[in-house]
């Protein structure tokens, strides 16, 4: 199977494809393409993607809720499918009052709601085990019916300590989101 991801930031990618090198007798073949971070980012990226059989939007994940209350899937570094965009204070343009997404998970990992989102989310005010980042929406609305997202647990909202994202992810492993996508696509 011809597999495109694509992933926000260059970091996501190193890790990818980190993964992919340490998985023995693959079964796919992957596509790699860093979007950018963005609605518009991912909708351009979406334009020019070579042919595939499908399109994995695979990415960090902030989530509403404290870890040490979390269940153990939902842990710091694990990886979960999205099942659920919606999008919250983007004023004007395509995606402006769109109406939540929803699709049937294509993985057998915990599935989540996503917020898309442009604005400063006040994360107080939202469910707890909800994602909140700036492109699932976008992917959602532009997919075709096979793709799907898969995100890695990074960070918890609101924080509760001022972090440096880039040196709080650094020891994220995507090998068990890899491991999925091998393990449950056919």
């Amino acid at each position: 199977m011809k597999i495109n991801i694509i992933t926000p930031m260059e970091i996501e990618n190193e890790k990818v494809i980190s993964a992919i090198e340490r998985i023995q007798n693959k079964k796919h073949e992957y596509h790699l393409v860093t979007s950018e971070i963005g609605r518009e980012a991912t909708a351009k990226t979406m334009m020019y993607l070579p042919d595939s059989d499908v399109t994995i939007l695979l990415g960090f994940a902030a989530i509403v809720g404290k870890e040490s209350e979390m269940p153990y899937e939902l842990r710091f570094g694990k990886p979960i499918e999205i099942t659920t965009a919606s999008l919250y204070g983007y004023e004007g343009g395509l995606f402006e009052n769109g109406k939540p997404i929803r699709v049937q998970p294509k993985l057998n990992l915990p599935c989540l709601s996503s917020l898309t989102s442009d604005k400063f989310v006040r994360t107080t005010n939202l469910a707890e085990k909800t994602v909140v980042n700036m492109e699932d929406y976008t992917f959602m609305y532009l997919k075709r019916p096979q793709d799907f997202i898969v995100r890695v647990i990074s960070d918890y909202l609101p924080h509760e300590v001022e972090i440096d994202f880039f040196e709080h992810v650094k020891n994220i492993d995507f090998l068990s989101a890899i491991e999925a996508i091998e393990n449950n696509l056919i």
